[in-house]
């Protein structure tokens, strides 16, 4: 069983609450597996990794809390998830027989909102994902030492790479160490060579790496989401891909700099744009996007002009900016006190690069 505080939970079923009171519903159905996570701290609802909808759902009533599920996933939710200990009740139904919608249509007794279409409910999902973005202090531990794992994972494959090495095969040592750590990921990318310029989203291949690689990781814990990349060079780097790189960091770090609570996102892309004009590269952001919050999801939301959101305290980002041939690419943490990078290098050498009265704590390219 994985651990969990009551204090978390109580807080985030304050929060659904307050949303069915806003709402006039009398419950909440949350079957999407990120929000199954969110709201019972870390439960596990996926049986299919790549599946965004779980096999038992959350219904959050005014004054009870239930798990519906069928009879498969009865047991497991009790004994593994804890899911008894943190107040629900488990209702399930024969697995042959289609009772969900019936079981929780009388389980809320009244209207009742979810956060997907689902028969009977109305879907709330615009209202309730931002619920999710301010994480509780609970959700900002676990995330600091799932960045930090990340980042060691991700650093000691690449650290591992050798001439000849196929992209597929790289992905694959990537993604045995996380699962040895508890997570797995939602994208996992290994570039080797012209594929990094080539393409901004390279799915790994047989490809084989010869003098340069990419390794892009969103790993996940429990539904927490963290986002990275890190780059290898044989050999020394060149002047103008060193160049490159220090240039596509310093957009990153004009990002995190704008990154406060209060502000809107909008901000941030304008921070971005501005900076890419700086270093010489005005056209660059349109070919990729820009990043934006990330938490349960790979990203909540990306950034853009007429992005609505604000940033909230404690509100995770994974700002993306890239140039052709490279990528900046870390998990922070917006803050009233400023900005927080979370997966900062572990083994990697550092590059600090300063912007907006902030020290940022960057991964160099690594030379092998």
């Amino acid at each position: 069983m994985f651990e969990f505080n009551l204090d978390e939970i109580d807080e985030k079923k304050r929060r659904v609450r307050s949303l069915l009171d806003q709402r006039n519903l009398s419950a909440l159905y949350l079957k999407k597996s990120s929000n199954f996570a969110w709201i019972t701290a870390g439960g596990y609802s996926i049986v299919g990794l790549g599946t965004e909808v779980g096999v038992a759902g959350a219904l959050i009533t005014k004054d009870k809390q239930y798990i519906v599920c069928s009879n498969i996933e009865a047991l497991r939710m009790e004994n593994e998830e804890g899911l008894v200990k943190q107040g629900y009740e488990i209702v399930s139904f024969p697995w042959f027989e289609d009772k969900e919608a019936a079981i929780v249509a009388e389980l809320a007794k009244g209207p009742f909102g979810a956060d997907m279409a689902f028969p009977g409910g109305t879907d709330v999902s615009g209202a309730l994902n931002p619920l999710r973005y301010s994480l509780t202090p609970w959700e900002v531990e676990r995330l600091k030492v799932q960045a930090l794992d990340t980042s060691r994972i991700a650093e000691e494959t690449a650290m591992s790479i050798k001439p000849d090495d196929e992209e597929r095969a790289v992905v694959g040592r990537l993604s045995e160490k996380l699962w040895k750590a508890g997570m797995d990921f939602i994208v996992a990318f290994c570039a080797a060579d012209d594929r990094i310029s080539l393409y901004r989203h390279p799915i790994a291949t047989d490809k084989k790496i010869q003098k340069r690689a990419m390794i892009s990781v969103n790993s996940r814990r429990r539904g927490l989401i963290v986002s990275i990349t890190r780059f290898i060079q044989f050999g020394k780097v060149p002047a103008n891909l060193a160049k490159l790189y220090e240039d596509n960091v310093y957009v990153d770090s004009a990002m995190m700099a704008a990154t406060m609570p209060g502000r809107p996102a909008s901000e941030v892309y304008a921070a971005a744009l501005k900076a890419y004009a700086e270093k010489g590269y005005p056209e660059e952001y349109k070919l990729h996007h820009q990043g934006g919050a990330i938490g349960y999801f790979g990203r909540d939301y990306k950034a853009t002009a007429g992005t609505k959101d604000i940033i909230q305290e404690n509100q995770a980002f994974t700002w993306n900016p890239s140039i052709t041939g490279m990528k900046s690419e870390d998990t922070m943490l917006a803050t009233s006190a400023g900005p927080v990078v979370l997966s900062t290098p572990v083994l990697f050498p550092e590059l600090t690069m300063n912007y907006g009265g902030y020290s940022f704590s960057r991964p160099a390219i690594l030379e092998l």
